[in-house]
């Protein structure tokens, strides 16, 4: 009886560690993102390599994603904060096509620069296994932190995240 317990307990680990493995093309945290052109949603295309310098906050969504689509007016708002933010802003769709993804940036007059994932390149890069992933860059072009699941990335909390994640002293608008 005992025997069959651990045979089924190793099982299930094993499965469980299959399912959570993690892609051999994902940038882990600590990483350093590879350079990837970036097919443009609403604006040309640009390589990734184009936004070292500053942190670069990426967000990972999709048109058909209720919570995605709920947390893109926070980012919104992050953005548009009193002061410049001493970071810049992404939004990559994993949408099959660009026309939902176009129709869903025109609905909601989204200024934040936006991109289509081709062929599952930065969703794998990301390690987007679920969305929405907003993904904390810093200035040289590594992964700082991953966070899953919608937020609201204007409120105090998030605030203090960033800064936190960037060594920053002080977000804008955060007082």
């Amino acid at each position: 009886m005992v025997g069959r317990r651990v045979a089924t307990a190793v099982l299930c680990w094993l499965m469980l560690g299959h399912v959570f493995a993690r892609s051999p093309t994902e940038v882990p945290i600590g990483g350093f993102l590879r350079n990837a052109t970036l097919q443009g949603l609403n604006g040309p295309a640009r390589s990734l390599s184009d936004y070292r310098g500053r942190p670069l906050i990426i967000n990972v969504w999709a048109s058909w994603c209720g919570p995605c689509v709920e947390e893109m007016a926070s980012l919104e708002r992050l953005a548009w904060q009193d002061d410049r933010a001493p970071f810049s802003m992404i939004g990559i769709s994993t949408d099959d096509y660009p026309e939902p993804a176009q129709a869903l940036l025109k609905r909601s007059n989204a200024t934040l620069r936006h991109f289509i994932d081709h062929d599952l390149q930065m969703e794998s890069m990301l390690g987007a296994s679920s969305i929405p992933l907003t993904v904390l860059v810093d200035a040289q072009g590594r992964v700082v932190d991953k966070i899953y699941g919608a937020r609201q990335w204007d409120s105090p909390d998030s605030l203090q995240l960033i800064e936190k994640a960037f060594r920053l002293h002080r977000v804008a608008g955060a007082h």
